[in-house]
């Protein structure tokens, strides 16, 4: 039996420094298997809602100096994820490369809109309370637009986040994984055959 299913959309990143040592597998075609510890656990969560909304199978290992603050696993872990994920769309040939919508979570909605342009562009309007810190050990809410910042710009794409409504910090910050997550999904779908650009490509300018 032959199938239509894309082979071989999978990225893996490790990342070393001295604050942290993130080891990360992304599978795009995968069934929405997670396997996360960051020690963040509402960054577990964040991180969880991106793979099985998005359909992907996502495997996370961090670890970093909590003991000064959440700063370093989030951004660490939001750069090695956008590479890996940039490495599993490769020359991004059929993706749908568009996607948006608007996401709800009781009192909380969210729009999100990407583009897989390969020119890193990111606008978040997401304010949350900041004196108000998630989970134990605590995650500091303005980490939500750090991560999105970090992922969008290693990845190579283009992203809008907006606040339509909301109080609920929590809510606020899981609409926006969730939608990122969904977004993701629909513009990663492969429904055609050439890379989606006039330019015939869609591939990151050259890291100098």
């Amino acid at each position: 039996m032959t199938s239509d299913r894309p082979e071989g959309r999978t990225g893996t990143r490790r990342r070393t420094t001295a604050e942290t040592d993130i080891a990360i597998a992304i599978d795009l075609d995968g069934a929405g298997t997670v396997e996360v510890s960051t020690g963040l656990p509402f960054f577990d969560h964040m991180l969880d809602q991106i793979g099985r909304h998005g359909g992907f199978d996502l495997e996370v290992k961090a670890t970093g100096d909590l003991h000064v603050d959440s700063h370093h696993t989030v951004e660490d872990v939001g750069i090695a994820l956008g590479e890996a994920f940039r490495d599993a769309l490769g020359d991004k040939a059929g993706v749908r490369r568009f996607a948006s919508g608007l996401y709800p979570l009781d009192e909380a909605l969210i729009e999100v809109a990407l583009d897989l342009s390969g020119r890193p562009f990111v606008v978040v309007d997401l304010p949350v309370n900041e004196a108000l810190p998630l989970g134990n050990p605590p995650f500091n809410p303005q980490m939500a637009e750090h991560f999105l910042v970090s992922f969008a710009t290693s990845a190579a794409i283009t992203l809008h986040v907006t606040k339509r409504a909301g109080t609920n910090t929590h809510h606020l910050i899981e609409a926006t994984f969730k939608g990122l997550a969904r977004t993701l999904r629909d513009a990663v779908r492969v429904d055609g055959g050439g890379v989606p650009s006039t330019k015939g490509t869609l591939s990151p300018p050259p890291r100098r």
